[in-house]
Order: C-alpha cells, then structure tokens, then sequence
C-alpha cells in the first residue's frame, strides 16, 4: 500500500528543540559524540578520517583565524571551491566565528566572480588553488572590501594571499591568547542570524543574492530527524557541489543526526567512491536502511 505524508510519524519535539544556529548543532554533535567518525575524506589512494572532536579541532581554529583577520559577526566569507574536506570545514569554520557563508562555484567566470564577493561585502575569500586566485588577482580592482585571500592548494604571497595551514596556524595563536573566543561567537547566535549567502543566475541580470539565516539550516536537519529515516548508523556519502542549496542540506545532516559522512566532489570518481564508501542504501519501506556487510576502506 502506497504511503503518503499523513501516514508520517513525526517526533515533533524534534523541531521545536532544535539548536538555535549551526555553531550550536556543531558543538552539540562533538559533545554528544566526540569519538565518532564525523567526515572521510581522500588521501592518495586511500580515506582517512576525523572523529567528530578532531573536526572540531581544525574548524575551531580556522574561525579563530578568521577572527584574527578581523572579520565580525554576521560578515561574509566566500568559498569558491569544489566539494572536499576543506570546504567542509572552512563553512563550519564561518559558522562557528558567527560570519556568513558566501558560495561561489568553481566554474564562476571572472566577471561574475568579483561582482557576487563585492555585491555580498565578503571580507575573506577562501579558493581552491593558484587557479581560482588568479581569477581573483585578474579583478582585484572589483572585489570590494576584501582582507585577505586564503588558498587551499597553494602558497601565500606574504601579502594579501595567505595558505591555508597559515589560517589554521593563525587560529591556534589565538586560541592559545583567547581560549573562549569561538565559543563566544557561537554563544552570541540566533536564529535570525545570517549564515549563509547562495547566489543563483535568476532569470535576467545579474546572479542573485538569497540570505539563508542560521534557522534555515537547523530546522531543514531537524525536519529529516524528526521522521526518523537516518541514523548515527548511516554512512553519507557527498558529492554534490556545496555551493548549492541540497549539498548544504546534506552537510548539516550529519551535525543533527551523527552518521559519518564522505566527501569528495570529483564527478569521475562516484563509481569509485560508491563501491570503496559504500554508503547506505534504503529498501522498498521507508525507514528501513539497508547496509552492505562490506565495510569501507579507510
């Protein structure tokens, strides 16, 4: 017999008891699981992994560098990379400094590059290698008020470029100096803070701006929790681009409900991926998942 949505059974304490900001569902899932796998990620021909304390480890310090380059509550940073283990923890980063995400796929022309990191008044831009600098480099004159450039894949200039282990390694001073200067930006959240910036084409013009406040995304996870077809058992594996809408769904997922996630956005490598990850699969009832014997490589 066919199901429909009032044959659901909802936990609704789920929702109405939800953290007030994805830093909150963040530091609740390490508190509640810090030994827990949280993300896998490729590493030469292997995975490795990050318990949901180390994730937290990593994510603390980048929002503590963001916070020593001056970046305030509510202020953009912008990503623009393909879908891997840094941009995952760059947007936790942002998230835990109380900033907002600005997304910028990889593929963005120049033109409307520059245009969506000025028109979004981000202060930080986080880019994937010396490629997407470039970009960067060949309007520096349109991109507003930019403080810093950090690249994941590559070296800093010693200027306005830095890398990225030189933002985490900036982070970790300042905890050392200010041990509760993350906690405290997390602390001062609410719903109603914005937390993310996804631009979209639209139909004519120029790319469109929609604020997604923090509330977005915890009552998104919440609402798949509630129903109770995932689990701390399940095993994501994410692919999709993070700078859509549904990839950042499935990144806050994980914070809600505990499973472990694998990231890795090269579209050439799903069939790879899907055999060696082996995420979980669901049967013919809902909420009924059904897993391989197999466990995956790490």
């Amino acid at each position: 017999m066919a199901r429909s949505a009032t044959d659901e059974k909802v936990d609704r304490s789920i929702i109405e008891n939800r953290a007030p900001s994805v830093g909150h569902m963040f530091r609740e899932r390490v508190q509640a699981l810090p030994q827990g796998e949280a993300f896998r990620h490729p590493v030469g021909d292997g995975w490795e992994s990050l318990t949901w304390s180390q994730t937290r480890d990593r994510a603390y310090a980048l929002a503590a560098g963001l916070v020593e380059l001056g970046v305030q509550p509510e202020e953009r940073v912008a990503l623009m990379s393909s879908t891997r283990i840094e941009w995952v923890l760059s947007d936790l980063a942002v998230m835990c400094a109380g900033a907002a995400t600005t997304t910028i796929y990889p593929t963005t022309i120049t033109e409307d590059l520059a245009y969506i990191v000025a028109d979004s008044g981000s202060r930080v831009v986080i880019a994937e290698d010396d490629e997407q600098v470039a970009k960067l480099r060949e309007r520096a004159g349109e991109l507003g008020e930019v403080l810093k450039v950090v690249v994941v894949d590559g070296q800093g200039d010693g200027e306005h470029v830095m890398s990225f282990a030189e933002l985490e390694e900036l982070g970790r001073g300042r905890l050392e100096r200010e041990p509760d200067v993350v906690d405290a930006r997390i602390d001062a959240l609410t719903p109603e803070h914005l937390a993310t910036i996804i631009y979209t084409s639209g139909t004519t013009g120029r790319p469109k701006g929609v604020r997604l406040p923090h509330s977005a995304w915890t009552y998104e996870a919440a609402a798949v929790a509630s129903i109770g077809i995932l689990s701390q058992d399940d095993v994501q594996y994410l692919w999709l681009p993070l700078a859509h809408v549904l990839g950042k769904v499935l990144l806050a997922l994980p914070l809600q409900i505990g499973f472990p996630t694998a990231v890795d956005g090269r579209p050439d490598k799903i069939v790879e991926n899907v055999a060696v990850v082996q995420p979980t699969s669901w049967g013919p009832r809902r909420g009924s998942s059904r897993r391989s014997t197999a466990r995956s490589r790490r």
